[in-house]
């Protein structure tokens, strides 16, 4: 299994929220991406954690009710360390789009850890930390 799988994954994670262009965004895919039991956790500002479906069910609703448009997220670098069967990738990402009719643009830091599964790599884990606008 190689870093080259872990883009992949990677960058359909972020892909999966993107509804540019009147698209519908995907984020249900994130379950094909995740451990069913996998972790998603948001430190700042308010710190949260979540399941698979607690994470992704608010935001489809919110990428597909017209309230948040044109959205976009892509990592803008990364580290990413694999020893065996485990990953770990840390990046900085960036993020922009229409919420409520006004543009905005922001960004942050994302920790995801991967594992190796007979499907492949899959994420165990995800935590992130929006930076101040």
């Amino acid at each position: 299994m190689s870093k080259a799988e872990i883009d992949a994954v990677t960058t359909e994670f972020f892909g999966a929220f993107d509804n540019r262009g009147g698209k519908a965004a995907d984020v249900a895919r994130i379950r094909r991406l995740m451990l069913p039991a996998g972790l998603i956790v948001k430190t700042g500002p308010e710190f949260t954690v979540y399941s698979v479906d607690e994470f992704i069910e608010p935001r489809q609703q919110l990428l597909a009710d017209g309230r948040l448009v044109e959205f976009s997220e892509w990592e803008t670098s990364e580290r990413t360390e694999i020893a065996g069967g485990v990953a770990s990738r840390f990046g900085e990402y960036r993020k922009s789009g229409v919420l409520d009719g006004e543009p905005f643009e922001g960004g942050g830091v994302k920790t995801l850890q991967f594992v190796a599964t007979p499907e492949g790599w899959r994420i165990a884990a995800l935590a992130w930390c929006d930076q101040a606008p």
